[in-house]
C-alpha cells in the first residue's frame, strides 16, 4: 500500500466523520470487531492464515466496514510470518432512512506496488425491501447485492464487479450456530488466459459458538485467479466483539 493511497481513503473518512461528530450526538451506534486465525488448511497453505472484520454503524445514516486478510507467502511449513496482506475499506451511506439502497466507496489496498483498486458503486439489501424481506427474515437470512460500477486501479479497460454478501443464522437447530460468506464476480479484468475471463472469488464461513464470543469455524474457499488449488478448506477459531 502506497502512502498516497492510504491518504486517498483515510483523508474523506476522517472529514466525514468530523461532520457527523459537529452534527450528532453519537458518531457510533454500534457495530463489531472479530479476529479469526485458520491454522491448518487443506490444499494451500500459504492462503489466508489471519482475518480480522470490523463493522461500525455511524450517525447520519452512514456506515464502515473492512476486512484485512494477511497470508505467509513463504510455504516453508514454518509458523506463518504474514508477509502479505489484503485489506478492503468501505464507507456506505444509506440514501433514506427506509430505502434499501446504499452509496458505497471502497478502496482495496495490498503489498506490493501498483495493484491497489478504489471503487464507486451501490449496495442493495434485500431484506429492505418489501417483495423479498418477508421470506429472507422467515428463512433469517441477509443478503447484500454491491455492485462496484466504478473502479479505478492501474488497468486500461473497464472492469466492474458484482459482490455478493450474506450472513443466516439457524435457531431452530441452535442458536450457536452461523453462516455467512461473499462471492466476488469481477468483469473485463486484462488476465492471463489460464485464468478464466470473469473470475469468481467466495468463501463461505461456518461457525459455531463455544462459549461467548468465542468460535469454531470452517471455511470453504474459492479463488479462480489460482492456475491450480482453485479450492481451499480452512478450519480455525474466531473471537467476536459486538457493541
Amino acid at each position: 500500500m502506497s502512502q498516497h493511497s492510504f491518504l486517498r481513503f483515510t483523508l474523506p473518512l476522517v472529514f466525514l466523520s468530523s461532520c457527523s461528530l459537529a452534527n450528532a450526538d453519537n458518531l457510533i451506534q454500534g457495530g463489531f470487531v472479530d479476529f479469526n486465525i485458520y491454522p491448518h488448511q487443506t490444499k494451500v497453505n500459504n492462503d489466508t492464515t489471519f482475518t480480522i472484520n470490523a463493522f461500525l454503524n455511524l450517525s447520519n445514516r452512514f456506515s464502515y466496514f473492512s476486512l484485512t486478510n494477511f497470508s505467509d507467502q513463504s510455504d516453508d511449513g514454518k509458523l506463518p510470518n504474514l508477509d502479505t496482506f489484503f485489506t478492503e475499506q468501505n464507507l456506505r451511506w444509506q440514501i433514506s432512512d427506509t430505502s434499501p439502497f446504499e452509496i458505497t466507496v471502497q478502496s482495496n489496498l495490498r503489498s506490493g506496488s501498483k495493484n491497489d483498486r478504489h471503487r464507486l458503486g451501490v449496495r442493495w439489501s434485500l431484506n429492505k425491501s418489501s417483495f423479498i424481506a418477508p421470506l429472507l427474515n422467515r428463512i433469517h437470512l441477509k443478503y447484500f447485492i454491491n455492485w462496484h460500477a466504478i473502479q479505478f486501479d492501474h488497468q486500461e479497460n473497464y472492469v466492474w464487479q458484482l459482490e455478493h454478501a450474506f450472513s443466516m443464522t439457524f435457531p431452530y437447530i441452535s442458536e450457536r450456530l452461523y453462516l455467512s460468506g461473499f462471492a466476488d464476480h469481477t468483469f473485463n479484468e486484462n488476465l492471463p488466459t489460464a485464468i478464466p475471463s470473469n473470475p469468481i472469488v467466495a468463501e463461505a464461513q461456518l461457525g459455531y459458538r463455544l462459549i461467548p464470543n468465542t468460535f469454531a469455524i470452517a471455511e470453504y474457499r474459492v479463488n479462480q485467479y489460482r492456475r491450480s488449488n482453485v479450492n481451499n478448506i480452512a478450519v480455525g477459531m474466531e473471537y467476536k466483539k459486538t457493541w
